[in-house]
Protein backbone atom coordinates (compact mmCIF):
# COMPACT_ATOMS: atom_id res chain seq x y z
CA UNK A 1 0.00 0.00 0.00
CA UNK A 2 2.92 1.98 1.09
CA UNK A 3 4.43 1.56 -2.59
CA UNK A 4 1.27 2.58 -4.11
CA UNK A 5 0.10 5.92 -1.85
CA UNK A 6 4.02 7.25 -2.78
CA UNK A 7 3.84 6.76 -6.46
CA UNK A 8 0.12 8.58 -6.36
CA UNK A 9 1.33 11.15 -4.54
CA UNK A 10 5.16 11.71 -5.99
CA UNK A 11 3.42 11.81 -9.66
CA UNK A 12 0.80 14.32 -8.35
CA UNK A 13 3.24 16.81 -7.12
CA UNK A 14 5.77 16.09 -10.22
CA UNK A 15 2.13 17.20 -12.00
CA UNK A 16 1.57 20.33 -10.00
CA UNK A 17 5.60 21.76 -10.65
CA UNK A 18 4.63 23.21 -14.07
CA UNK A 19 2.22 25.06 -12.32
CA UNK A 20 3.97 26.43 -8.94
CA UNK A 21 2.16 24.65 -6.15
CA UNK A 22 3.22 22.64 -3.95
CA UNK A 23 0.86 19.89 -2.54
CA UNK A 24 0.52 21.35 0.47
CA UNK A 25 -0.32 24.66 -0.97
CA UNK A 26 -3.00 22.39 -3.01
CA UNK A 27 -4.62 21.39 -0.01
CA UNK A 28 -4.86 24.92 1.95
CA UNK A 29 -6.32 26.17 -1.72
CA UNK A 30 -8.96 23.47 -2.25
CA UNK A 31 -9.97 23.69 1.04
CA UNK A 32 -10.24 27.61 1.23
CA UNK A 33 -12.27 26.91 -2.61
CA UNK A 34 -14.69 24.53 -0.59
CA UNK A 35 -15.42 27.20 2.25
CA UNK A 36 -16.67 30.46 2.81
CA UNK A 37 -15.00 33.23 0.96
CA UNK A 38 -12.99 34.55 3.71
CA UNK A 39 -11.78 32.42 6.91
CA UNK A 40 -8.86 32.27 9.30
CA UNK A 41 -5.38 30.57 9.49
CA UNK A 42 -6.74 28.93 12.21
CA UNK A 43 -10.10 27.74 10.54
CA UNK A 44 -7.96 26.53 7.63
CA UNK A 45 -5.39 24.36 10.14
CA UNK A 46 -8.35 23.09 11.54
CA UNK A 47 -9.88 21.80 8.15
CA UNK A 48 -6.58 20.58 6.73
CA UNK A 49 -5.46 18.99 9.99
CA UNK A 50 -2.07 20.86 10.21
CA UNK A 51 -0.65 22.92 12.71
CA UNK A 52 -1.14 26.66 12.53
CA UNK A 53 2.85 26.63 12.82
CA UNK A 54 2.50 24.84 9.18
CA UNK A 55 -0.64 26.66 7.88
CA UNK A 56 0.99 29.84 8.81
CA UNK A 57 4.23 29.19 6.71
CA UNK A 58 1.69 27.96 3.30
CA UNK A 59 -0.20 31.26 3.68
CA UNK A 60 2.95 33.62 3.39
CA UNK A 61 3.88 30.84 0.33
CA UNK A 62 0.50 31.77 -1.23
CA UNK A 63 0.47 35.51 -0.51
CA UNK A 64 3.76 35.59 -2.04
CA UNK A 65 2.98 33.64 -5.73
CA UNK A 66 -0.68 35.91 -4.97
CA UNK A 67 -3.18 33.59 -4.40
CA UNK A 68 -4.51 34.56 -1.35
CA UNK A 69 -4.77 37.97 0.62
CA UNK A 70 -4.63 38.72 4.18
CA UNK A 71 -5.81 41.41 6.24
CA UNK A 72 -6.59 42.33 9.99
CA UNK A 73 -9.99 40.99 10.70
CA UNK A 74 -13.24 43.71 10.55
CA UNK A 75 -14.49 42.30 13.97
CA UNK A 76 -11.40 41.92 16.26
CA UNK A 77 -7.61 42.97 15.03
CA UNK A 78 -5.68 39.80 16.48
CA UNK A 79 -7.19 37.75 13.99
CA UNK A 80 -6.53 38.06 10.20
CA UNK A 81 -8.74 37.23 7.57
CA UNK A 82 -7.81 35.76 4.34
CA UNK A 83 -9.15 34.94 0.92
CA UNK A 84 -8.65 33.57 -2.43
CA UNK A 85 -7.45 36.01 -4.95
CA UNK A 86 -9.43 35.82 -8.73
CA UNK A 87 -6.22 33.81 -10.12
CA UNK A 88 -6.23 31.26 -7.43
CA UNK A 89 -10.27 30.86 -7.99
CA UNK A 90 -9.33 30.32 -11.61
CA UNK A 91 -6.43 28.08 -10.78
CA UNK A 92 -7.91 25.71 -8.24
CA UNK A 93 -10.46 23.92 -10.65
CA UNK A 94 -7.35 23.45 -13.11
CA UNK A 95 -5.48 21.76 -9.84
CA UNK A 96 -8.42 19.41 -9.50
CA UNK A 97 -8.72 18.04 -12.89
CA UNK A 98 -4.94 17.29 -12.41
CA UNK A 99 -5.48 15.27 -9.06
CA UNK A 100 -8.48 13.92 -10.79
CA UNK A 101 -6.54 12.80 -13.93
CA UNK A 102 -3.47 11.69 -11.48
CA UNK A 103 -6.35 9.59 -9.61
CA UNK A 104 -7.23 8.19 -13.26
CA UNK A 105 -4.15 7.44 -14.33
CA UNK A 106 -3.31 5.01 -11.34
CA UNK A 107 -6.86 3.80 -10.49
CA UNK A 108 -8.47 3.46 -13.54
CA UNK A 109 -7.08 0.38 -14.42
CA UNK A 110 -9.45 -1.43 -11.97
CA UNK A 111 -13.09 -1.85 -12.19
CA UNK A 112 -15.90 0.22 -10.92
CA UNK A 113 -16.52 -2.46 -8.64
CA UNK A 114 -12.81 -2.49 -7.69
CA UNK A 115 -12.65 0.91 -7.22
CA UNK A 116 -15.85 1.11 -4.78
CA UNK A 117 -14.51 -2.23 -2.72
CA UNK A 118 -11.04 0.32 -1.98
CA UNK A 119 -12.83 2.84 -1.29
CA UNK A 120 -15.07 1.19 1.52
CA UNK A 121 -12.19 -0.94 3.21
CA UNK A 122 -10.24 2.14 3.20
CA UNK A 123 -12.88 4.29 4.83
CA UNK A 124 -13.59 1.43 7.17
CA UNK A 125 -9.65 1.65 8.51
CA UNK A 126 -9.55 5.27 8.60
CA UNK A 127 -13.05 5.13 10.84
CA UNK A 128 -11.63 2.29 12.75
CA UNK A 129 -8.25 4.45 13.43
CA UNK A 130 -10.17 7.86 13.73
CA UNK A 131 -8.34 9.14 10.82
CA UNK A 132 -9.72 12.70 10.05
CA UNK A 133 -7.39 14.32 8.28
CA UNK A 134 -4.77 13.25 5.37
CA UNK A 135 -1.36 14.04 6.38
CA UNK A 136 0.15 16.60 4.27
CA UNK A 137 4.36 17.21 3.51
Amino acid sequence: MRLVSNQVSHSFARKLEATGVTVAEWVVLREMSEGNATTSPSSVANLTGLTRGAVSKLIERLLRKGFVTRRESSTDRRYQDIELTRAAKVLVPRLAKLADKNDESFFGVISQEERRALRTILIRIADLNHFSKAPVE
